[in-house]
């Protein structure tokens, strides 16, 4: 499955974001990088996005994640300002709630909108798309409803045309995605891996599905010790 890398590029001074993305891209041959923005200064937002752009150029996707930080106004500044920079998608500048918001930033901006993490069930997901809320849909697995509520989640997208990316749990979530019609791409963490017996394989900006039964996850279970509390 096609993957961006989520790991890190969080909200901290620019001057060390360029060497970060650098490793980020290193870590599985990534050509897309997760990239937090919403600082208190658009100026220090533009700083960091050009810190990034100098060391990994312009052909690695920038998908920019605002965690729901911004009022519909500083939304509408903040986005219009960087419509211009090349962004994969702006995803959740406003409250995940906020459709009618967002029908407006998807109207107006250039820049691909993404929501769609904090959707509680398909019945959610339907009715962005109703209201023309957003480009894109990325589902979190435990909150769309777990297996059965993504298998009724993403044929609606579909059948609108939206592409759908994937929120965390990125190892089952890989499962699902190689049965998504409109499939986009796979958010990637290595969270789970100090637990796992043998971490999924990255390369070339891809996750391998492995043939192993189940989800294909084997704990390693004398690390889950380590982790263990006495109670």
């Amino acid at each position: 499955m096609p993957a961006y890398n989520s790991n890190g590029l969080w909200l901290t001074d620019a001057s060390g974001l360029g060497k970060e993305a650098a490793q980020l891209v290193d870590e599985g041959g990534f050509n897309a990088l997760k990239l937090r923005l919403g600082r208190d200064r658009l100026a220090d937002d533009l700083r960091s996005l050009e810190a990034v752009r100098e060391t990994v150029g312009d052909d690695v996707h920038l998908m920019v994640d605002f965690n729901q930080g911004l009022s519909l106004g500083e939304a509408l500044r903040r986005c219009h300002a960087l419509d211009g920079h090349g962004l994969y998608w702006f995803e959740e500048p406003l409250a995940y709630n906020d459709l009618r918001g967002y029908a407006q930033l998807t109207r107006e901006l250039d820049t691909p909108v993404q929501i769609g993490e904090n959707f509680y069930g398909p019945r959610e997901l339907w009715r962005a798309i109703q209201l023309s809320a957003c480009d894109y849909v990325m589902p979190d697995l435990m909150r769309i409803g777990g297996v059965s509520g993504w298998l009724r989640a993403a044929p609606i997208a579909a059948a609108a045309g939206i592409e759908v990316s994937t929120h965390l749990y990125p190892e089952v979530s890989a499962h699902l995605m190689r049965i998504t019609e409109t499939a986009h791409w796979l958010e990637w963490q290595d969270w789970v891996n100090p637990i796992l017996a043998e971490p999924f394989e990255l390369g070339d900006g891809r996750l391998t599905v492995p043939d192993r039964p189940g989800c294909g996850i084997e704990w390693d279970e004398h690390a889950v010790q380590r982790f263990q509390l006495a109670t």
